[in-house]
Formats: C-alpha cells, sequence, structure tokens
C-alpha cells in the first residue's frame, strides 16, 4: 500500500514506518523538517512539509498520529488550547488531503488516547465505557470528533486510544528507567491508579492490523489485555532492574507540582482492548512483566 503517515518522526512514527517498510509498503511522510525525516526514520521515505504535498500521488491509506506532545508543559489555558490546535490542524490537513486526491484513500487511522476515558477508577473500561469529563478526555473528543467526520462512503475511519507507549528510547521509560536504575524510583500517590499500557511493538502491530481490515472503523482500544495499577507498575518495574523502589512521590506534592496535568499521572482507566481480541489479535507482550523483559534485554 501507499500510505501517508503524519507524526512520522515520533517515537511511535519511527517504529510505525520501520514496521511498515519491512512489510513492503510505500512510505510518505508529513514532517516539518523533510530534508531530515529520512534520517530520523531510518527507512526509504517520501517526505514533505505538508500532507496537501502529496494531493498528485496515488494514497491507500492514511495514519495520522501528529500532536503537540501532552506532557511538554504545564498545562496553562494557552497550553490547552495549542494542545487542541495542533491535533484538529493535523487532522484537518489530512482531510483537505484526502478531498484533493483523485480517489481517496480507503482507510484513516487517527489517534486519539486512554484519556478520552478520564478517571474511570478501579472498574474495566471498554470501547463502550462512558468517559468522565475533564480536560483529557474533551481533547480526545474533539481529535476523533475531526477525525470522523472525515469518514465518507469510499474511506472508513477508526480511532485508536492509545494507552501509555513502552519501548526503552522513548515514552514514559526514557525518564523512568535511569531513576528506577538508581534505585530511588517508587509509586506516585497511593498507586492505585491504573496505568493502560502497550508494548510499542505491539501498537505498530495493531496499526498495520487494522489497515489489513476492510471493517476498521470507529474506536479501537490500543492497550494491553493485563492494565496495571501504578503501584504494580513500579514494582515491576523495579524488578526487571533488580532494583528496590521505596519511595513515595505524595499526590499532593504532584498536584502541586503539576497542576490539573497531575490528572494524568493521579488518575487513570482499566482500559480494555475488547474491540481487538473480539477481531482476533494476539499481543507479543500480553504481561508487564514480558514487555519490561523484552525492553532489558534489547536495551542491554
Amino acid at each position: 500500500m501507499n500510505i501517508v503517515i503524519t507524526g512520522a518522526t515520533g517515537f511511535v512514527g519511527q517504529a510505525l514506518c520501520q514496521y511498515l517498510h519491512e512489510k513492503g509498503h510505500t512510505l510518505m511522510v508529513v514532517s516539518r523538517q523533510p530534508d531530515k525525516a529520512h534520517a530520523t526514520i531510518g527507512v526509504p521515505v517520501m517526505a514533505r512539509a505538508a500532507a496537501i504535498d502529496f494531493a498528485g500521488q496515488t494514497v491507500d491509506a492514511v495514519v495520522n498520529l501528529a500532536g503537540e506532545p501532552i506532557f511538554n508543559r504545564r498545562w496553562s489555558e494557552a497550553q490547552k488550547q495549542k494542545l487542541i490546535a495542533s491535533r484538529l490542524k493535523a487532522t484537518r490537513d489530512v482531510g483537505e488531503l484526502c478531498q484533493r486526491l483523485a480517489t481517496p484513500p480507503r482507510q484513516l487511522i487517527s489517534g486519539s488516547a486512554m484519556g478520552y476515558y478520564g478517571d474511570q477508577g478501579s472498574r474495566e473500561v471498554t470501547e463502550q465505557t462512558s468517559p468522565h469529563d475533564e480536560f483529557a478526555h474533551r481533547l480526545c473528543r474533539e481529535w476523533e470528533e475531526a477525525a470522523q467526520q472525515l469518514a465518507t462512503d469510499q474511506m472508513k475511519v477508526a480511532c485508536i486510544r492509545i494507552g501509555l507507549v513502552l519501548d526503552r528510547d522513548g515514552g514514559m521509560l526514557k525518564p523512568m528507567r535511569p531513576m528506577f536504575r538508581l534505585g530511588v524510583g517508587g509509586r506516585l500517590g497511593k498507586g492505585r491508579q491504573y496505568m493502560p499500557w502497550i508494548h510499542r511493538h505491539d501498537l505498530v502491530r495493531i496499526i498495520d492490523f487494522l489497515l489489513q481490515r476492510d471493517d476498521a472503523e470507529g474506536v479501537w482500544n490500543a492497550g494491553a489485555p493485563q492494565p496495571v495499577t501504578n503501584a504494580e507498575f513500579t514494582r515491576t518495574l523495579a524488578a526487571s532492574l533488580n532494583r528496590p523502589a521505596p519511595f513515595v512521590v505524595p499526590g499532593g506534592v504532584i498536584s502541586m507540582a503539576l497542576g490539573e496535568m497531575s490528572q494524568l499521572l493521579l488518575t487513570g482507566a482499566r482500559m480494555l482492548p475488547a474491540r481487538l481480541e473480539a477481531a482476533g489479535f494476539r499481543f507479543d507482550y500480553p504481561t508487564l512483566e514480558k514487555a519490561l523483559t523484552a525492553i532489558e534485554h534489547r536495551a542491554a
């Protein structure tokens, strides 16, 4: 397939490009620095500064992952608007491309996040679960709505609600591993909040899985089938590094330091990949222990 990818130079996008290239697909990526995209991604790609620049190409599918990183800085009102605007602009740019193509792509896979559900306590969360209204939910809702508005009879749209992505060279493990390796890791608050996670390799496999399906539309939870609490995550990460994790960061300290953004660390959702499992997807890393062991083995 000929696939346009936004967010291709990011933590997930790079791995996705490498995986899809190995599968024999032709990749067209949108990058603010197209001259550097090939070196960053590490595989042959056609890079352009804007999605519309691919209007003269044949495009079979689009994967839309672009957006301002949610943890870049504290959530002021201006930063909240920037987070929303960056996602909506990237999605609208994709929509403009699809309208300009002689033949529209058959599929758009657009990013979203576990934050759609907001704080769900300990109850199991599937794609049918009603969300808790907070900023992370509103951000994801607007992003998904912008993508779903692009659906036509010719093009299906699937939104993937992505969990915390794990791998050795990015995501949440990049800042955590050094602290845990020094033996100064610990849980956040009471540690009861659920952390839906996904190994980066499984996430790119999920995207490939959906690209191959004719019925991939609507929303799909992209998290491992065994989410864990923060306390469980802390214990498992420490064990994978053969280090203690004796410390606790009080929830009040996190709230004071991060303000509203602390919701991302102190609340969570026990998100399950119900639709993926029903569709027959099989995870290479269904458990956190297996995922972290593989990551540490590769990092050694």
